[in-house]
């Protein structure tokens, strides 16, 4: 019965991160279709502060669910790619964000709670991110002779993971922020 629970709990966490990401990312495509850079690079990326903040909170299960997303995204349509490079993009959306998340905790000293995070760490959690994504997207994208390998994509998708990223943390943090205002609390969650 032990078991059950924190499997339970792993598969919810999944199921939560691919349903986000998966709506987000339609979201992002229907506010900003005029800042595609390429197939599959965005100048605006906001799914991508989801995908950081996914990978923070829910560490594995978050990059599982994200992969998942992104993959069914790929097999939907929305690009024709064959299935090896469905995969490794599927894979690079997951992975990217996890690597984030590990390079905050393993060499900024957040904990893995993220109680103790600042702005700093996250703004650096989100730049090691945004290298990691857009730097693995172009490489495999180039592995896979797409057109939407180069350098000026890779800037592109670079400045759009940051921005997307900054723009979704601020979101968060402004609503936060209104909530414990109209609450009349300090924090959300009172400490037992």
């Amino acid at each position: 019965m032990q078991f059950i629970k924190p499997a339970f709990q792993f598969l919810i966490e999944i199921s939560l991160s691919a349903v986000l990401y998966f709506a987000f990312y339609y979201f992002n495509g229907y506010i900003t279709p005029y800042l595609e850079n390429a197939q599959g690079v965005n100048w605006i990326f906001i799914p991508a502060g989801l995908r950081i903040f996914l990978t923070l909170i829910f560490n594995y299960s978050g990059a599982i669910g994200l992969s998942v997303a992104s993959g069914l995204i790929l097999f939907i349509g929305v690009y024709e790619v064959d299935l090896v490079t469905t995969l490794g993009i599927a894979a690079i959306s997951g992975l990217a964000p996890l690597l984030g998340r590990h390079f905050a905790v393993h060499n900024l000293q957040v904990r893995p709670d993220l109680s103790n995070i600042t702005i700093k760490q996250l703004v650096s959690s989100i730049l090691a991110y945004a290298l990691l994504s857009s730097g693995l997207h172009q490489l495999w994208f180039e592995m896979r002779g797409m057109d939407s390998a180069s350098w000026n994509h890779f800037i592109a998708m670079f400045t759009g993971d940051v921005i997307g990223s900054i723009l979704f943390v601020a979101v968060i943090k402004y609503g936060i922020d209104l909530i414990k205002g109209r609450l009349g609390k300090e924090n959300l969650i009172d400490p037992e």
